[in-house]
């Protein structure tokens, strides 16, 4: 048995808890809240790193991935891009690299149900849902706000939101459709999304079918990025049934499925081992399903209830080509002919009650989960299983003079073994705390955080006994400061503002040959700006450095840092009639790496239009061309080529 806290996080929780009958309200002047109307709000309320790309969002960047829709979060990168087989993402360093698509540090939850597979080799993120089937994705950067949803996730945590019959309907009685046809000229790549949403009374049903095809992409110098394209069917049916006195009641059913097909196609999905592995045919198949039920009690701040049950099955089945390999044996390698199976099945229970206390208002969720977890015994593998039972609480104190401090607390048990193997127990008390202070009036705000995890053992490493004993740990620390203003050059303006630093020691590490500390620094920046004239800039910047083994003979650079970034966005809003934006991405060159990189600028241009009246109200025209001056580059991390010049056209339309 293990167990663990950071003497400096538990300490820091206890703190938090005990000074609020101490503490001495100051009454504050409520200001309104400024707005401001460019490509994504700045999260300046919050006082850890949090990122939010809305539906509009969504829309407007035309992804084909998930990863794609994230990557312009300060802080999070992809491992390749532009396609769901071979790609990954990396938060704060963490996540995806060359070698695994997960290293399990950054968390994927979809409508509540936890996605992502272990440490397959040479195989991307398995997460393959469409972009199209999302109203929200939320990116939390670090550990803080992630103890509710799991642990070991030192990078981060993705939280998706699909879309609801609600948001087509406006929540007005009838039956209405939205239709997405969507065509880019690289690989010419095409996609359909059908969606038909009900509402009658209390009851909304959602249906998506989303059909995405795309052939083989070139790079800027007009090379193939793939030996072959993918196609990418997608369902999804959302139901929500409200009832009960004063609509207390909300039951809900999600229900998903997203597969792919591919042919005589490089294992290797990111291309370094230079085709040894020859190629496979090999087929995915994703399914999710939650149900859900939620209780507001009407005259009760107390009891806002949320129980939850979701089931992820992840399925990878492939078969080795014969003599797509002269290196292989004549069956081919035990890895390439490996079939893989992930089910995941969590029960959880959570409660957010509101209450004041003295000087202070609390926000306070707390609840359970359990968690089961089983893998197919593959031929390069170990199946299993792994279960969990945590309890988590998280408090948001409100000392009502401009100073909010919110402790995290998870502690989680762990039996994990295989038919094979030996059966393994471990347990973790983790935790923190993150404070923000508003200084009343002027806009701005100071914040700052530090927490411990835990990242248990997984079933990937039930091969290795030492391993099954020694969960890796972590401590992160941030600081930042955030601003919110208005009417500041000129009438009618807004400015928003939020940088943060960050510092994340991580030990007894076992996911990295070789490595058994990490040490990981950086700052990451997000500004928002517009004028009443409908003019924006949007502005994002990451720096971040990292070392494995600090401090010894063996220290090198951190090889999942990625190079320096500034992202720049100039645009200009008509209402709600037309949006053009230029983004410019400029990535610094890449020297502390032992695989260096060139610096490169990509230039991306975006267009909306939405008549507001006519024959076309109702209907969204989008034109994107993405790397305009068709730039052969290769991003840092990435292990080949980034997609040459695309231009991509999108029609929606709502009946």
């Amino acid at each position: 048995m293990t167990t663990r806290l950071c003497p400096r996080a538990l300490l820091l929780c206890s703190a938090a808890i005990f000074t609020t009958h101490a503490a001495q309200a100051q009454q504050v002047t409520a200001l309104d809240p400024i707005t401001v109307d460019s490509k994504r709000a700045v999260q300046t309320g919050t006082a850890t790193a949090e990122t939010v790309v809305d539906a509009e969002e969504i829309g407007d960047r035309q992804a084909g991935t998930i990863a794609e829709l994230v990557d312009s979060a300060p802080g999070v990168n992809l491992v390749n891009g532009g396609s769901p087989v071979g790609s990954g993402i990396n938060i704060r360093g963490f996540g995806a690299s060359g070698t695994y698509g997960s290293d399990q540090k950054v968390g994927i939850k979809f409508g509540g149900a936890t996605k992502g597979s272990e440490e397959l080799y040479r195989i991307g993120t398995q997460l393959f849902t469409d972009p199209f089937l999302f109203r929200e994705a939320v990116v939390k950067r670090g550990m803080g706000g992630t103890f509710q949803y799991g642990s070991g996730y030192f990078g981060g945590l993705i939280l998706l939101e699909p879309i609801h019959a609600s948001d087509l309907t406006m929540g007005e009685d009838g039956v209405k459709i939205r239709q997405t046809l969507q065509y880019g000229t690289n690989g010419d790549g095409i996609a359909s999304s059908t969606t038909a949403a009900l509402q009658h009374g209390p009851l909304e049903v959602l249906g998506n079918f989303t059909y995405r095809r795309e052939g083989i992409t070139v790079d800027g110098a007009g090379n193939d990025r793939s030996a072959e394209g993918y196609a990418l069917p997608s369902w999804l049916v959302n139901g929500r049934l409200t009832f009960g006195e004063s609509d207390a009641h909300q039951l809900s059913l999600m229900l998903s499925h997203t597969q792919t097909d591919e042919t005589d196609v490089p294992y290797d999905t990111f291309g370094t081992s230079g085709g040894t592995f020859g190629n496979v045919d090999r087929q995915t198949d994703d399914k999710t399903a939650v149900l859900r039920y939620d209780y507001a009690a009407p005259d009760n701040d107390l009891v806002n209830l949320r129980l939850e049950l979701a089931y992820s099955d992840q399925k990878i089945d492939q078969e080795y080509v014969p003599g797509s390999s002269p290196a292989a044996p004549p069956g081919g390698f035990p890895v390439v002919n490996a079939d893989h199976r992930y089910q995941t099945t969590t029960l959880s229970a959570r409660n957010l009650a509101r209450f004041d206390m003295g000087a202070t208002d609390h926000a306070l969720t707390f609840g359970a989960e359990y968690i089961h977890k089983e893998r197919l015994d593959a031929a390069s593998a170990p199946g299993g299983t792994d279960r969990r039972f945590a309890v988590f609480a998280e408090n948001a104190i409100d000392f009502r003079n401009g100073l909010t401090v919110t402790p995290e607390l998870r502690y989680e048990t762990q039996e994990i073994g295989g038919d094979a193997y030996a059966t393994y127990t471990n347990d973790a008390l983790m935790g923190g705390v993150s404070a923000r202070y508003a200084f009343g009036g002027s806009g701005v705000a100071i914040l700052g955080g530090v927490w411990y995890n835990e990242n248990l053992p997984i079933l990937d490493d039930l091969g290795t006994p030492l391993y099954m004993t020694r969960p890796e740990k972590a401590v992160n620390y941030e600081a930042g400061i955030a601003y919110d203003g208005a009417d500041l050059f000129a009438e009618g303006d807004a400015l928003a503002v939020k940088l943060v630093g960050y510092v994340t020691e991580v030990t007894d590490v076992t996911s990295y040959s070789g490595i058994e500390a990490v040490d990981l620094k950086g700052l990451e920046l997000e500004a928002a700006y517009s004028t009443a004239s409908g003019y924006y800039i949007d502005l994002n910047a990451n720096i971040a450095r990292g070392t494995g083994n600090p401090g010894r003979a063996s220290e090198s650079h951190w090889a999942g840092i990625p190079a320096d970034q500034i992202r720049l966005t100039l645009g200009r809003k008509w209402e709600e009639t037309l949006d053009l934006s230029w983004e410019i991405v400029a990535d610094a060159e890449m020297t502390r790496a032992a695989t260096p990189s060139d610096g490169s600028v990509v230039h991306n241009l975006r267009t909306t239009y939405r008549p507001q009246q006519g024959a076309w109200k109702g209907t969204e025209w989008r034109i994107g061309v993405e790397n305009l001056f068709d730039l052969e580059y290769t991003p840092h991390l990435a292990t080949r080529p980034a997609e040459g010049r695309n231009i991509k056209f999108t029609v929606s339309t709502v009946f």
